[in-house]
């Protein structure tokens, strides 16, 4: 059912990022148990219309790599992404490592001392999403190799049918309401500049800071998803960085043929002070959209001012 001037999106997409799944019965700080927010999640998305076509999570997938923790992301995730047809995104952060990653979400075993970056290429329909590892072994800043940024150029060479979303641990923005971390930022971000500049990528997601924001990157829309475990708060008083039980959300990407809509989407519960049950939406398709415009949109219309009973009459 089309109520405006745009069709349906061709794609939804959740995109998720900093879950810090811990193995079972531990806490972050004492504090936190990061499978309530993936729960929490998982359980919104399961009321969406229609379900996404992808879930995204862009990295720090465990707090501290430990297999248990990437055991418990897959028995809690996947059985969920098959049960609504959608397809699974992992991306490599600074708290994952890269060997206990392979192991623990693609049942490959990876040893030594110099072990490669964890990218991959996902297809949804056409629509082209790459996993880019930008993770700096022993270090939480982020880093990509000349080779990773050859391989980048070489998929992008060739545009995808309907685009290409870039998903990344550490998004290449400035962070100014927390200007301490651009400490731990993307390095070298130019020379991902040059690579991506001019190619089919449509947007560049990411995490890592813990908080919703938005920018652009070599003329690419960026956007930033807020963690399920933990947010920061970036207006903290009197202190300089502040990490609070409290704002969690993680963000619906609508993929259009022209553009992309983000759309925050808070974990917690919030009281209802207004609003109509699912009966009201056959009334609504019922209508013509002149029917429409003097119902809801009408100011004066008894829908707008609350007077009860039908908002058209029944049609014989």
């Amino acid at each position: 059912m089309q109520y405006g001037q745009f069709p349906d999106p061709r794609f939804t997409i959740a995109h998720l990022s900093d879950v810090h799944l811990l193995s079972p019965g531990r806490k972050q700080y004492d504090a936190i148990v990061p499978e309530m927010g993936l729960m929490l999640v998982l359980e919104r998305l399961s009321r969406l219309t229609p379900a996404p076509d992808a879930l995204v999570f862009t990295g720090d997938l465990a707090d501290k790599a430990e297999p248990a923790a990437y055991a418990r992301l897959r028995e809690l995730v996947e059985p969920f992404a098959a049960s609504i047809g959608a397809q699974v995104v992992w991306v490599m952060g600074n708290h994952d490592e890269r060997a206990p990653y392979a192991k623990g979400l693609f049942d490959r075993e990876l040893t030594g001392d110099d072990i490669p970056a964890q990218d991959a290429v996902h297809d949804v329909g056409g629509l082209r999403i790459v996993s880019l590892d930008t993770s700096a072994p022993r270090y939480h800043h982020g880093e990509l190799s000349d080779e990773q940024l050859a391989w980048l150029g070489d998929v992008l060479a060739t545009p995808a049918e309907h685009g290409t979303i870039l998903a990344l641990h550490h998004p290449p923005i400035p962070v100014p309401m927390l200007p301490q971390a651009a400490v731990i930022e993307l390095l070298g971000m130019d020379r991902l500049a040059a690579v991506v500049e001019g190619t089919d990528v449509r947007i560049i997601v990411g995490g890592h800071y813990h908080y919703s924001t938005y920018s652009t990157f070599a003329g690419i829309p960026v956007s930033v998803s807020s963690a399920s475990c933990y947010t920061t708060d970036v207006a903290p008083k009197d202190r300089l960085i502040s990490g609070v039980d409290g704002h969690q959300a993680f963000t619906m990407m609508h993929v259009y043929d022209d553009r992309i809509v983000n759309t925050v989407v808070p974990l917690a519960e919030a009281p209802e002070v207004s609003g109509f049950g699912l009966d009201m939406l056959p009334v609504i398709d019922a209508m013509s959209p002149e029917e429409r415009t003097d119902t809801i949109s009408r100011k004066d219309s008894d829908f707008n001012l609350g007077v009860e009973g039908p908002m058209i009459e029944p049609q014989p």
